[in-house]
């Protein structure tokens, strides 16, 4: 599968269906609703799959982008798709494991933007989010988009306020912020 990200940049993928990248409509979306915030922000992805998101934010001029993916073949692939786009002035790191247990080692560290993307039927939604709460990784200012099915409710973490919800078809997008 051929997917492109801003730019008509290529990226590579795993083959199969290992990973499930963020529909291109819904990227086109996210990327126009943050309009204006990405240049310089910090951005976290979570499960990152094919890591499209955070090469979308690495485009479009993030200063730093850390994705977290379980699996091994999959973070190959997203360090040579973000050290293909990635300027010199952007940092990026991208870490094997678990997501829950990987948000512990940023504790303190703040986001401008953090995106979340899980397998839609995991049980990862309420500790992930919960982490993301008790370790403030998102930044004051900062806010957080989760993909999700449109039919599930998502829990709503200690501090953090669900603000927006959008939908394009089978995806939701649910967007925190702290209240």
């Amino acid at each position: 599968m051929t997917l492109r990200i801003h730019g008509n940049r290529p990226l590579k993928t795993l083959p199969g269906l290992a990973t499930r990248p963020t529909p291109a409509r819904v990227r086109e979306a996210i990327f126009n609703i943050w309009h204006g915030a990405i240049a310089g922000c910090r951005w976290l992805d979570l499960c990152a799959g094919s890591g499209a998101m955070g090469a979308e934010a690495l485009s479009r001029g993030a200063a730093l982008v850390v994705g977290i993916e379980q699996s091994a073949p999959a973070c190959s692939v997203i360090r040579q798709n973000w050290q293909s786009i990635a300027r010199p002035d952007q940092e990026f790191r991208i870490w094997r494991g678990d997501v829950v247990q990987q948000l512990s080692r940023l504790h303190g560290q703040a986001f401008d933007r953090i995106y979340f993307d899980p397998p839609y039927a995991s049980a990862l939604y309420a500790p992930v989010l919960d982490a993301i709460a008790r370790h403030h990784l998102l930044d004051a200012a900062g806010e957080l988009a989760v993909e999700h099915s449109p039919d599930r409710s998502l829990p709503v973490p200690e501090g953090l306020t669900p603000y927006r919800q959008k939908i394009y078809g089978n995806t939701a997008v649910s967007f925190y912020c702290w209240h």
